[in-house]
């Protein structure tokens, strides 16, 4: 049998780039929700004289945004270098690690189970020892622990991607004889790309989270959660709220690209929502 007698998997639907306003409409609702939220935070804060230790008012918040924001971009800038690292190697390893469950279909959902309770340990208490291993200022510290945290969610969404093909592909590749190599180019790895973007936005929003956890075990004074530590500790509660502001976009960012990438990569997926 050679390769031309498969058919393909389906005739994707042509790409269809959403129009600009349905972006501003879908969009809409949020930055709304934002601006009223805002607004009620800084009435709370200034007519309830609520102290800047206990919460800072927005308007507080974007002075020291402003003041600091040469440093508190150079930190960032040290910190996404870890964040976008850590979705790469931890994505790729992910990937791999499905590949290799999926190959073995009969004890595959053994496998995610034991993956599933390792996914439960508390990740980020790995950064003293690994600290240890690499040193507190090496990067590599940080996006080992970052790694591990997109490891599990990439994993786990793509094998069972992976393994969720539909019956009548499977006998199909079974009517033509089709080697397991050939159902995993053919069927399995077309299907499990929405699974894998799923796990790999929820892993790339972890990454942040353990980049700046392991940045407060130890790191190099340029990195924002050592800045978002040292203000804490200073009693300059605007300058770290800033600094969570930054690292919340930041995490913004990284799930946009992830987003980006899908919509480049699995274009039948938006064209199927619009």
């Amino acid at each position: 049998m050679t390769q031309t007698a498969i058919p393909p998997v389906a005739a994707l639907p042509p790409v269809r780039l959403a129009p600009g306003g349905h972006v501003v409409r879908a969009l809409a609702p949020a930055l709304g929700f934002g601006v009223v939220f805002i607004v009620l935070w800084e009435l709370v804060v200034q007519v309830g004289g609520v102290q800047s230790y206990l919460l800072p008012a927005p308007s507080a918040i974007l002075a020291a945004l402003v003041q600091s924001a040469p440093a508190i971009l150079s930190a960032a800038q040290v910190t996404a270098l870890a964040v976008v690292l850590s979705v790469i190697f931890g994505g790729i390893a992910g990937i791999l690690a499905a590949f290799v469950v999926a190959l073995f279909e009969g004890v595959a959902q053994v496998m995610l189970g034991l993956v599933a309770v390792l996914s439960c340990a508390p990740i980020v208490a790995l950064a003293p020892i690994f600290n240890a291993w690499f040193g507190s200022t090496n990067l590599t510290s940080k996006v080992a622990v970052a790694g591990i945290m997109v490891f599990f969610p990439v994993m786990v969404n793509t094998t069972r991607g992976l393994l969720a093909v539909d019956p009548l592909h499977r006998e199909l590749m079974q009517s033509l004889s089709g080697s397991r190599v050939q159902l995993m180019i053919w069927f399995r790895v077309p299907g499990a790309v929405p699974s894998l973007f799923d796990g790999l936005r929820i892993g790339a929003t972890l990454s942040v989270i353990g980049v700046i956890v392991s940045e407060y075990f130890g790191g190099t004074t340029n990195a924002l959660g050592v800045y978002i530590a040292n203000t804490a500790a200073l009693s300059k509660f605007a300058d770290t709220w800033a600094g969570v502001v930054v690292a919340s976009l930041l995490g913004l960012a990284i799930y946009g690209a992830v987003t980006l990438l899908e919509r480049i990569v699995a274009p039948w997926r938006f064209a199927a929502r619009s």
